[in-house]
């Protein structure tokens, strides 16, 4: 970005000294200037000596691009009501359309209410829960909007976001995250938004199939009654097995993909927050420390992921009969645990080459955990130091675990094959060895984290489409196209365009 200046405060500094650090930076005097924030980071790699670094541009930032105009009526049907799902309409309406867009479960105000009930005790809804209903899994995390990739898209997604509700600073911040407090605000202005541009939401509607025509899609059925449109958007999450399985019975193509499996990992807060932050631990405007860590003890890579400073280990189940678990912070990150994904890679010499293998995988190593965990979502769970010494554990330290439904202890060497627990076991041993508290001082595992990412692909070329069936545009993270909300939103983004093209196209 042109005219783009680093500037250091310290930790004992106000930022409303910015202004005149920038201005020293630059040589200039009084306010006879503008800038805007582009970045906040934190370094901390000394311990004793935490600074901000703020990259300031000078001027205005610019204005959002303007999408293209379809003046011509097209129809066009979204399935599911995640973040790809909602950029994707949030585009195409933008842009003069007027999507319909098809949400098994329930709009957010309402899925709340369900998500909480169950973690409270509530018989679990198969169709509105953790992984099903608007705002997708999401909404059920710590709304975390990083990326590897920086590109405009992913910027015009942060941006809606903070304009449609979320915090002013995720447009600038190195490590930005909404809160699973923040999220449904934010999910349902969007859908206001599209509703007003006369977009549809039709919630409680699960596509049961698709309406398939000499080799281009048609429309979908639900409920028995069938829905006609010209274009049709798959971006149905990545727990959407049950639709992944008609999909391929319909003939359209999908592979296997890698994903990682594993557990939570749950530590105090404060272990984490004296390891990263040394003398500043407890200062306010730190807040929550955060980690990612990556071992390479054994050939398979473990890794941290979707880590939730200041939260909970949550019941992300979606099937009866099968337990799996996810983490959520809320935007204060002021809980007194931290936890975290702690996963390794499967593959097809896992599980094997079909395309619904790996969906099978996770629904075995499910079972194995609702089973250990007794029934009725108690979670399995085993202090982190006896899983790596084969030792029973018998009673919680200084970490209670925060999984809603109860916990019992088992042992959790018995859910996965024995090659993916020893890569888990070096992985961990090693990560605690970079990060004091990881996985000792009564850190926890709560047994099992299986949907960190799609276990399937749904073959799309160039132009966004389907390999084989004409006009159905895979999309977002369970599609195998994304991994987290602002890559889902950037792919929903670019799904829609793909569209609109094609509509300009045939027009000339």
């Amino acid at each position: 970005m042109k005219n783009t200046i680093t500037v250091e405060l310290r930790l004992d500094e106000d930022e409303n000294l910015l202004r005149e650090r920038v201005a020293k930076k630059i040589g200039k005097r009084g306010k006879d200037f503008k800038f805007f924030v582009v970045k906040k980071s934190l370094d901390a790699r000394k311990k004793n000596d935490v600074k901000f670094v703020y990259n300031v541009s000078l001027g205005e930032r610019e204005p959002p691009v303007k999408e293209k105009r379809v003046d011509k009526e097209r129809s066009v049907i979204i399935v599911g009501a995640g973040p790809a799902g909602l950029f994707c309409a949030l585009t195409l309406s933008r842009a003069g359309l007027k999507p319909v867009v098809f949400e098994r479960g329930e709009r957010v105000e309402n899925r709340s209410k369900t998500v909480y009930g169950f973690f409270n005790g509530d018989d679990l809804n198969e169709e509105s829960n953790v992984q099903f209903g608007e705002g997708g899994a999401g909404a059920f995390s710590d709304g975390k909007l990083n990326t590897q990739v920086n590109n405009a898209v992913i910027d015009r997604v942060i941006s809606d976001l903070a304009f449609f509700g979320a915090p002013e600073e995720i447009t600038y911040l190195s490590k930005p995250h909404i809160g699973s407090d923040n999220l449904p605000k934010v999910v349902s202005n969007i859908r206001e938004n599209v509703k007003s541009a006369g977009g549809r939401f039709l919630f409680n509607k699960k596509v049961d199939d698709l309406i398939i025509e000499s080799g281009a899609v048609k429309g979908v059925i639900s409920g028995g009654e069938r829905y006609y449109a010209d274009y049709v958007v798959i971006a149905i999450g990545h727990s959407a097995r049950d639709t992944f399985i008609k999909l391929y019975e319909r003939g359209v193509f999908m592979e296997a993909k890698d994903f990682a499996v594993g557990f939570r990992i749950e530590q105090l807060q404060e272990v984490i927050n004296k390891d990263r932050f040394g003398k500043f631990f407890d200062h306010k405007k730190l807040g929550a420390a955060d980690y990612k860590l990556v071992s390479h003890a054994s050939e398979r890579a473990t890794f941290t992921f979707c880590m939730c400073p200041g939260g909970q280990v949550v019941a992300a189940a979606s099937e009866k009969g099968r337990l799996c678990v996810n983490g959520m912070s809320n935007f204060a990150r002021d809980l007194k645990n931290a936890n975290s994904a702690v996963i390794c890679q499967v593959g097809e010499n896992d599980f094997g080459r079909g395309a619904l293998d790996g969906i099978a995988f996770q629904r075995r190593m499910e079972e194995k955990a609702y089973h250990l965990g007794g029934g009725d979502y108690v979670a399995p769970v085993q202090l982190a130091q006896d899983f790596l010494t084969d030792r029973e554990s018998l009673s919680f330290g200084q970490v209670e675990p925060s999984y809603p439904r109860g916990v019992k202890f088992a042992d959790l060497t018995a859910v996965y094959p024995s090659s993916i627990t020893a890569a888990l076991k070096k992985g961990i041993a090693e990560m605690d060895e970079k990060l004091k508290g990881f996985a000792s001082l009564g850190a926890v595992l709560t047994g099992v984290e299986t949907r960190s990412s799609s276990p399937v692909r749904v073959t799309r070329k160039e132009n966004y489409q389907s390999v084989n069936v004409k006009n159905l545009y895979p999309c977002g993270e369970g599609c195998g196209y994304a991994g987290g909300i602002s890559s889902a939103g950037a792919d929903g983004v670019k799904v829609a365009r793909a569209i609109i093209d094609d509509i300009l196209s045939c027009d000339r």
